[in-house]
């Protein structure tokens, strides 16, 4: 090992929001913080939670009272430290994780019945042979039917130990059968890649949507999937991706970059400062790669792009990112709760912090008001708008200028789509049409492959027109057939038959950004 180098490894958490998640190898210490110690302030909180709960007037939930002020305390410090109660600790972990324990599939509620969209690939439920479109009615003794149900509920009824065995009554509206499955509850991974697969014969597209535990081995699995395909250039779709574990994402760099380049840094309050380099084993190290970011594309997003433009590795496309360079730690409080407190700066390779200014105690202002502000100053649609500030100019090692201050400015920038026809209204009555189209006719779609149902679906535009008709029905509204409409209900059907991977083929066809990159590789 070379002199100062840390060799990635991956960092357990939890997250909540936007948000890059440090370690104790980075040499800060995992604290786990008891609730009430010996410091003065300390037995003031405690002395005062006690007189509440035995002489005040009324009964008061002392608990709530406690989590209200640990809230308000962290509330007047950065916008990224945040409190996490316990009744939400086990959800996080599991979902940084990369895996919980349940049946595996998915779900929808649909009049009043259960009903499975997917089974996970290998999960439980595929496994004892259940489909897309079975009705769950019991599951041991508790009735999922007519009963109006919220995904919690549920959730809390499927889910349990595993290797404990749930029996399950279901309907199969194919056969018009009943049927009864025992399920054994397993780990059910949870994927960070939404698509990945090649666009053109040597151009490849992999979605990642965060950086959690299992992220690293996802990416590579399908890095190598596809270059055995032919890849020779990445498109690394970060859009919307508020980021994650800082350790996943430098794994994830390492195999673009070559031996011993500097990945990322971090500096502390007593001015201590860790570096994270690259190692040789690096599987696209000689490969091209497109970066694609937006106003959404946080924090390890953020030190992806960033340490890619600033080693001149690959291209960065899109809109300026998010702008959060800040690190937190998991604290834990002793009850199951945390506090996910900042320890640290981030700093790209040339020395960028990345983080857009903030004022303490002004977390929602300012946070819920960035995005207008950056809309109304013209900076999504004009690339001359992006405020640039001359001092914290920054030059790459071939001599490329780069901002810090707020954000990742791409080097090719692609305004934010403003003229589409499909509104968010839309979603939810698209969202039941198509389930309810495809319920009512699975025999039509079975054993077709996604290419085939990419050239072929709805040719005549039969589909489409019906769905245009509910939406007049539903909105009294005179909506036309229009082709970003067609597009996304295409969209839409890929995602119900084909999962996200079907969606993004479909969605990508006609992505503006995703079509800058190819025109730029026609240049090339």
């Amino acid at each position: 090992m070379k002199k100062n180098k840390i060799y990635l490894p991956i960092f357990l958490a939890i997250a909540t929001s936007i948000g890059v998640f440090i370690g104790s190898n980075l040499n800060y210490q995992n604290k786990s913080a008891l609730l009430f110690g010996n410091h003065s302030q300390e037995q003031k909180i405690k002395k005062l939670i006690n007189f509440i709960e035995y002489d005040y007037v009324d009964n008061v939930n002392t608990d709530s009272l406690l989590d209200g002020t640990i809230k308000n305390i962290i509330n007047k410090l950065d916008p990224h430290s945040v409190y996490i109660p316990a009744k939400q600790h086990t959800e996080i972990t599991e979902k940084m994780n990369g895996k919980f324990v349940g049946i595996g599939i998915q779900f929808r509620m649909t009049n009043d019945s259960l009903a499975v969209i997917n089974t996970i690939k290998n999960g439980p439920s595929e496994k004892v042979g259940l489909k897309a479109g079975d009705r769950i009615l019991i599951a041991d003794k508790d009735t999922l039917f007519g009963k109006k149900l919220k995904s919690d509920a549920i959730i809390s009824i499927l889910k349990g130990e595993s290797n404990s065995t749930v029996s399950l009554q279901i309907y199969r509206k194919t056969t018009k059968e009943t049927l009864t499955f025992k399920v054994e509850r397993d780990e059910v991974p949870i994927k960070s890649i939404d698509a990945a697969y090649l666009l053109k014969d040597d151009i490849g597209y992999i979605k990642l949507h965060n950086f959690i535990a299992t992220s690293y081995i996802e990416f590579k699995k399908e890095l190598i999937k596809l270059k055995s395909k032919g890849m020779e250039t990445l498109i690394l779709d970060l859009r919307g991706n508020t980021g994650g574990f800082i350790g996943v994402t430098t794994q994830i760099i390492d195999e673009f970059l070559v031996d011993n380049k500097l990945i990322v840094f971090t500096k502390n309050n007593k001015g201590a400062i860790e570096k994270i380099f690259a190692s040789d084993k690096g599987e696209f190290e000689d490969g091209k790669v497109y970066v694609l970011i937006d106003e959404d594309s946080a924090s390890a997003s953020e030190i992806l792009a960033g340490a890619l433009q600033d080693n001149d590795k690959g291209i960065i496309v899109g809109r300026r990112s998010f702008g959060k360079g800040l690190v937190q730690q998991d604290m834990q409080l002793g009850d199951g709760s945390s506090v996910r407190l900042t320890i640290a700066r981030y700093y790209t390779p040339t020395g960028r912090s990345i983080q857009k200014p903030y004022k303490l105690n002004h977390k929602s202002e300012y946070y819920s008001d960035d995005f207008q502000k950056r809309y109304l100053q013209g900076e999504l649609t004009n690339v001359d708008s992006i405020q640039k500030i001359d001092s914290l100019k920054f030059v790459t090692p071939k001599g490329k200028i780069v901002y810090g201050g707020g954000g990742i400015i791409p080097d090719v920038f692609v305004p934010i789509d403003t003229t589409t026809a499909f509104n968010n209204y839309h979603f939810s009555l698209m969202s039941d049409f198509v389930f309810n189209y495809v319920d009512n006719h699975r025999g039509e779609f079975e054993h077709k492959s996604i290419y085939v149902f990419m050239n072929t679906f709805d040719f005549y535009d039969e589909i489409s027109k019906k769905y245009i008709n509910e939406i007049n029905k539903s909105f009294h509204s005179k909506e036309k057939n229009s082709d970003d409409i067609k597009h996304y209900l295409k969209a839409m059907f890929a995602r119900e038959l084909y999962n996200d991977n079907g969606f993004y083929q479909v969605l990508n066809t006609k992505d503006k950004v995703i079509n800058k990159v190819l025109e730029l590789e026609h240049r090339n």
